[in-house]
């Protein structure tokens, strides 16, 4: 910890802001509460960021990418404090896993190997990306040699939400330092604890004066930031209305964006799929983290001539999930965000109910967990593509499963949504199931499964974003490429 902040077991509390790379003093005196979405008890306390914060972070940024060291550093320079900033988060890796669970009710089994080792993974992915990135290159031009040139964008503002806080932070973050760029960090008022975390372990491996600073605060010192004319790139993740907000206001100053945002995906069930696989997908892909997951596969789409046998299977499933505590080990499903989140879910059940969607599981509140933002894992029935609960992103453990006829129809129903980001096919004929995927248009798609690589290119089509992370595909969105004619010889 930072000096003059203070942790437990029941509080974590700092009472200063990171700012390019040293412990501040905050402008203001508001603090954002963090609270428990299990019982409702105070989990952490941390200063809320003025724009005043951010004009001293944005400063720092800008000085340290136009006059510091960190964008005149060699590739490997660069990778060998990533590749420190990787061992000091694996050695803390409960200790991460802990306060995002604590924040935002993520299982801890989940929160340990995908929120922490998912983090991890992106440092080390990029990190390898970047050692063999072509950042300069000689060409033969039409009339003479050329050289193209890939480098740092500038002042980067990442923005994350409180879903996956960690592992968004680090597709945002570990590209944008392996190019050379300067990072103001905003994390969600919701999950602020493991950002400062965060920011302790780059001080400790040595990244320098100005390239990094964590402010947590609401959405309108966001917007000021997003606005300000100190920053080159802004790389969000969030809703899509936050996004085209996001968008708007970067606009003004033609500030580069990547605008990671929501998803109504869809998994294909082919009527040759084999049971176990379907049950499988459907828990691992629809309820992870308790739902509250942008590629979620939140429409499951079964043959009418297996609706009922695997809508059972399905069913049988589902309640089955282990709900409750979510630093348990043995939890599978967790309380939402928020009671804001909560009611969310319960008015999207509300709605299913009344456009006439079969409730076939769930629906409430678990018994015995009131005092905090639980809704039971609840699957609707017989929902057509036009209800509101398949077309809306509900951001819970809500998910439905609607009957099709024909292929051709699925892929329709499939496509036939404002968002594209994530999506699956379930089948005995992995090649058919390629097919199938190709006609999708969805950023991601796994044939029989769910996964998210970390070495592909993630992002996606209409509503759901503008851009591409991860791997190669992310390091090149923090990169501008000039090209230098040379004399013809």
């Amino acid at each position: 910890m930072s000096a003059g902040d203070t942790a437990s077991t029941e509080l974590v509390e700092h009472t200063r802001l990171f700012i390019g790379g040293h412990w501040e003093n905050p402008a203001g005196t508001d603090v954002i509460e963090v609270v428990s979405p299990h019982d409702g008890h105070l989990v952490g306390r941390v200063p809320h960021a003025s724009t005043e914060d951010v004009d001293r972070a944005v400063a720092a940024a800008r000085e340290a990418f136009d006059h510091g060291p960190w964008p005149r550093m060699t590739v490997g320079e660069r990778v060998e404090v990533m590749g420190r900033i990787t061992k000091l988060m694996s050695a803390r890796a409960r200790e991460f896993a802990e306060l995002i669970t604590r924040q935002n009710g993520s299982p801890i089994s989940w929160s340990l190997t995908n929120q922490v080792m998912g983090a991890i993974g992106h440092f080390a992915v990029t990190a390898q990306a970047a050692a063999a990135f072509p950042f300069e290159e000689r060409k033969q031009g039409m009339r003479s040699p050329l050289v193209v040139r890939r480098e740092p964008v500038g002042v980067v503002a990442a923005i994350v939400p409180w879903n996956v806080p960690q592992f968004t932070a680090a597709s945002k973050l570990a590209p944008a330092l392996a190019a050379g760029c300067t990072v103001v960090l905003k994390p969600s008022p919701e999950t602020p604890l493991d950002a400062f975390l965060f920011a302790e372990i780059a001080a400790e491996a040595g990244l320098p004066e100005g390239v990094l600073s964590v402010l947590p605060a609401d959405r309108e010192v966001s917007e000021y930031l997003v606005g300000h004319a100190g920053v080159d790139k802004v790389a969000f993740t969030g809703s899509v209305g936050a996004g085209k907000r996001v968008m708007e206001v970067a606009a003004r100053n033609l500030t580069r964006v990547t605008l990671e945002l929501g998803g109504k995906s869809a998994a294909i069930v082919l009527p040759d799929a084999a049971t176990d696989d379907v049950v499988r997908t459907v828990l691992t892909g629809s309820f992870l983290n308790n739902g509250q997951a942008c590629v979620a596969l939140t429409r499951v789409l079964l043959p009418s001539s297996r609706y009922e046998e695997l809508a059972a299977a399905i069913t049988e499933a589902v309640a089955a999930l282990a709900v409750g505590d979510p630093l348990k080990e043995e939890t599978q499903v967790g309380p939402l965000v928020s009671g804001r989140q909560q009611a969310r879910n319960l008015d999207y059940i509300r709605i299913g109910k009344e456009e006439g969607a079969t409730l076939l599981l769930g629906g409430g509140v678990p018994e015995g967990l009131e005092a905090g933002a639980y809704v039971e894992p609840t699957l609707f029935g017989d929902v057509t593509n036009t209800m509101r609960i398949a077309r809306e992103e509900i951001f819970g453990p809500v998910v439905c499963l609607m009957p099709y006829d024909t292929e051709d129809e699925a892929v329709e129903i499939a496509d036939d949504s404002d968002f594209g980001l994530s999506g699956a096919v379930i089948t005995a004929d992995v090649e058919h199931g390629l097919d199938i995927a190709r006609r999708i248009r969805t950023g991601t798609f796994t044939v029989n499964g769910f996964s998210i690589d970390l070495t592909a290119p993630f992002g996606g089509y209409k509503n759901s974003g503008i851009g591409r992370e991860f791997g190669v595909a992310g390091l090149t969105a923090y990169l501008e490429q000039k090209a230098i004619a040379l004399p013809a010889a």
